[in-house]
């Protein structure tokens, strides 16, 4: 949704709820932070030093907004024209840009890490576009979307649409290139070349950054933790590989798909169903295939869905091609999608769209 708040359609206040309100009211809420895990004791212990005994353990944990990786960004993200839909608040700062705009240089970055929600960085320069035509200052400005990845989007179906609809909008798109500096007070941006190792400084009027992300320290220094940081799990059953009674959901396991909402609506089902087998003596059977999806709001009321799975197979709901950008589709984005992970997702009671294709 904070795309949305950043294009100045949607409001900060409406994407918040107080916790207590999303908490289950069968649930014991302990308000600390996990401190640290032990699973051979089957114990984790909160900032408060107690240690807290479990017979099954979920890690849901997320993953860090890693600002600090590039340098100069944390001090001047939020003014200078530096801004991100990453992290409360800060789209805020992106709106209050972009909507002061006459003209310009507008840059937008996918950073060379993991990142959650890998279409933000790209959907925001499509709204800007559509703003700043809609206000009468496009011709005076210039957008370009600066990617560490080889392509524009890491799955060839949508990312043909994409080069396509980035083209007719005059947006540039610059493959293996990766922020790795920012003057806030001269705004220059460096960019490395990902291929030649060569860096170019580039002046903005406004810059968008796709914020890199990085494992929690709290998991990846843990036993929990693969080589590279993240609770190390079977990506069907999502049973952690060492420790049978252990199961991570969301941005924190070591899944190979897509970070994502999505991706937590599919798993929260195959957790649930093997916890449940798992505890009366059966194989776990509930098989996770990778669904993730990325809704790509691209201006106009349009949206391209895309939804797919491990190596990329398309896992599409619909029967049509959701590589083409719909208005339906972003309706569903914009009011749908809203009160399906309030009333459904957060609460245990949506677990993604896969029966959809089974019908």
């Amino acid at each position: 949704m904070w795309t949305l708040v950043g294009a100045g359609i949607k409001t900060t206040p409406d994407s918040h709820r107080l916790q207590s309100e999303c908490v289950p009211g069968e649930a014991t809420w302990i308000m600390q932070k996990v401190d640290g895990f032990d699973p051979g004791e089957n114990t984790l212990t909160i900032e408060n030093g107690e240690k807290i005994s479990y017979d099954y353990l979920v890690v849901a944990l997320g993953l860090d907004l890693r600002f600090d990786l590039v340098r100069g960004l944390p001090e001047t993200l939020g003014k200078n024209g530096v801004c991100s839909n990453y992290g409360p608040g800060n789209a805020d700062y992106t709106w209050q840009t972009l909507s002061g705009l006459k003209g310009g240089n507008l840059l937008f970055t996918f950073p060379n890490t993991t990142i959650k929600c890998a279409g933000a960085p790209q959907k925001i320069m499509y709204l800007a576009e559509e703003h700043l035509r809609k206000v009468g200052v496009r011709s005076n400005c210039t957008l370009t979307y600066h990617t560490a990845l080889p392509a524009i989007f890491g799955v060839p179906k949508y990312a043909a649409t994409l080069n396509k609809l980035a083209a007719e909008k005059g947006c540039g798109v610059v493959t293996r290139s990766n922020l790795v500096e920012v003057d806030g007070e001269r705004r220059e941006a460096v960019f490395e070349d990902l291929e030649s190792g060569e860096r170019s400084i580039e002046k903005f009027d406004m810059l968008h950054v796709g914020a890199p992300c990085a494992p929690s320290p709290v998991y990846a220094s843990s036993p929990l933790a693969d080589a590279g940081g993240w609770v190390d799990v079977n990506r069907e059953t999502l049973q952690h590989n060492t420790y049978e009674n252990v199961f991570a959901i969301g941005d924190c396991n070591s899944c190979p798909t897509g970070k994502t909402a999505a991706k937590v609506a599919a798993e929260s089902g195959v957790v649930y169903e093997n916890i449940r087998r798992l505890s009366e003596g059966k194989s776990l059977t509930p098989a996770y295939n990778g669904y993730t999806s990325c809704p790509l709001t691209v201006g106009d009321d349009l949206l391209v869905l895309a939804e797919f799975g491990y190596d990329g197979a398309i896992l599409e709901t619909f029967p049509v091609d959701q590589a083409k950008p719909m208005k339906l589709n972003y309706w569903l984005k914009k009011e749908i999608m809203p009160p399906l992970y309030w009333h459904g997702l957060i609460r245990g009671k949506w677990r993604g769209p896969g029966f959809v294709r089974k019908l």
